[in-house]
């Protein structure tokens, strides 16, 4: 069982995790780190390759202070990032803050930076719990409604499990900082524009058998944001 986020230790203060800027807006409750990852659906993969930085986007998932990526085994990017560390990053835009001098313009948003060396996984049960992690993520409720994977395509996958020891947390929330002398005159509107991520109604497959209705694991999560 997990232990409380809460009763675990905080964020390593590592000096590539710790924040040289703004550190008022840093946090080190693991649960913020957790929050931001559970809301997000996309990361990005950054990794050495060819001697070179990419930063790939790409699905993950986690269970606890794990967290999981996969993909083919011929992708070069996941084997450039079982050669050494790499930087996992989730962000979420929530607002557009407007402020009366263009270089104070900027975002409310929630960020989450990770340091990790990945491991591959290689026992046949973690490789399929965290695949199933990865798609109930992305998917909740799907996993047990589909086909597992094959031992043909388990064979074709990559998967591999990053501690989520070494992290950092931002989040900006607010209006502008704007300086007291482009307040006073008031020359411009300032304030935020707000931002969210929603789903819309889903479409079936054209090739869907007749009889299949959308699951209340599909339908529920467009229906929370058109209430």
């Amino acid at each position: 069982m997990t232990e409380p986020a809460q009763t675990r230790p905080p964020l390593s203060p590592t000096p590539r995790s710790s924040l040289t800027r703004s550190k008022e807006r840093g946090r080190t409750d693991r649960a913020d780190l957790e929050a931001i990852l559970d809301a997000g659906l996309l990361c990005h993969l950054g990794v050495v390759l060819h001697g070179a930085p990419v930063v790939i986007p790409t699905t993950y998932g986690r269970d606890g202070d794990t967290l999981y990526l996969h993909g083919s085994t011929g992708a070069g990017n996941l084997r450039a990032a079982m050669l050494g560390d790499v930087s996992v990053s989730v962000t979420h835009v929530d607002g557009i803050v407007y402020a009366r001098s263009a270089m104070h313009f900027s975002m409310n948003y929630r960020s989450a930076v990770i340091h990790a060396r990945p491991t591959e996984l290689t026992d046949p049960a973690e490789r399929l719990h965290a695949l199933r992690a990865i798609v109930e993520h992305v998917a909740p409720g799907s996993w047990d409604d589909v086909r597992p994977p094959s031992k043909k395509e388990m064979a074709a996958t990559t998967v591999l499990s990053l501690d989520l020891t070494e992290a950092s947390v931002k989040i900006r929330t607010g209006g502008p900082r704007d300086d007291e002398s482009d307040i006073h005159p008031a020359s411009a509107w300032a304030g935020v524009l707000p931002m969210r991520q929603i789903f819309e109604a889903p479409i079936p497959s054209e090739d869907l058998a007749p009889g299949i209705a959308i699951p209340d694991y599909v339908s529920a999560r467009a229906d929370v944001v058109s209430r």
